[in-house]
């Protein structure tokens, strides 16, 4: 975990890295993002609630690519049902899921 001096400023200027094309259910789309991740090479992953499913955004890239959900909300293991939180566990190269409306977590 970094340490962060007391002092530190930071800068003015933000760079939208993930959606920012309105509400929607577009791979350049979220709807109500809850959660989010950034892996080593610096793409960030994003729970998308709304749209029940897990996104991935690569650095430089304005389309995301679906990589967990995404198929209408359910409880099959293919489905999500208003994802909340994602992580990646490094030991087993894996996404771990909060997946709120079906009291799982699922990996």
């Amino acid at each position: 975990i970094p340490t962060i001096p007391a002092n530190a400023r930071w800068g003015q200027n933000g760079l939208t890295v993930a959606g920012g094309h309105e509400l929607g259910c577009g791979t350049n789309q979220l709807n109500y993002p809850n959660g989010l991740c950034v892996d080593d090479d610096q793409a960030v992953i994003v729970g998308d609630y709304n749209n029940h499913r897990i996104i991935q955004w690569n650095l430089g890239d304005t389309n995301g690519q679906v990589v967990a959900g995404g198929n209408g909300d359910g409880n099959w293991l293919d489905q999500l049902k208003y994802p909340t939180d994602v992580l990646i566990d490094k030991e087993t190269n894996s996404l771990i899921i909060c997946d709120y409306e079906n009291r799982r977590v699922v990996r």
